[in-house]
């Protein structure tokens, strides 16, 4: 599997700490995206419904069919911008930034029920969205849905032990990254701006990264 990865299009503003030294970047090729959505679908009986959890683009963008969408909440887990994108949202040479759940708090969402049979070409389409570096780890979380009901949700939770999990990062940072990185799937500042207004149409706006927003742009 190989990624056209576009130049930057512009000089970085100049910052401490950005951009970041991240090594060499290497796309998953099939074989191995395949064993990871295996190992993930492991539990899956391959007939019956399955929700998924969407944090961020999947909220606004979700690229599969739903029979159902509910707003929903997972514990033990909050959304920030963790995760540095090489290929969706930025550059090697440029990386953006990208959401992320990682531990602790609490995140709204939107849960997806998406329907058994001829769930895999759609599983597999996400895995090749999502997961090109394997920078997340799939698990199956508790989710809570606004109708009281509560369901086992897949959601891609971030992985600490890679390099390009971000830690906390400065308003600096967050700022140059904003005014330049561009992917292959456009800016991170679009990115970011429509989540915040995705969530806020869905009645539950992240004051946090709205607060983040004010203060980088």
């Amino acid at each position: 599997m190989s990624e056209t990865i576009q130049p930057p299009a512009s000089l970085s503003p100049v910052c401490p700490g950005y951009p970041p030294a991240l090594g060499e970047a290497r796309l998953l090729d099939d074989r191995e995206l395949a064993e990871s959505l295996a190992k993930a679908m492991s539990r899956w009986d391959g007939t019956s419904d399955l929700w998924l959890f969407g944090y961020g683009s999947l909220i606004w963008n979700p690229g599969m069919p739903a029979a159902e969408t509910v707003r929903a909440r997972v514990r033990g887990y909050h959304r920030g911008l963790y995760l540095w994108s090489r290929v969706n949202r930025g550059t090697p040479e440029q990386p953006g930034l990208v959401l992320a759940l990682d531990r602790g708090g609490s995140c709204t969402g939107m849960a997806f029920r998406l329907e058994g049979e001829g769930a895999g070409p759609h599983l597999q389409a996400l895995w090749r969205r999502e997961m090109p570096m394997g920078s997340y780890r799939p698990a199956w979380l508790p989710c809570w849905l606004s109708d009281g009901r509560r369901v086992q949700a897949l959601a891609f939770v971030m992985r600490r032990d890679v390099p390009t999990y971000t830690g906390k990062l400065t308003d600096d940072v967050v700022k140059a990254v904003l005014a330049c990185a561009r992917g292959r799937y456009g800016t991170t500042l679009d990115y970011v701006c429509r989540t915040v207004e995705a969530l806020r149409e869905c009645g539950m706006p992240d004051r946090a990264l709205e607060a983040l927003l004010r203060r980088c742009v």
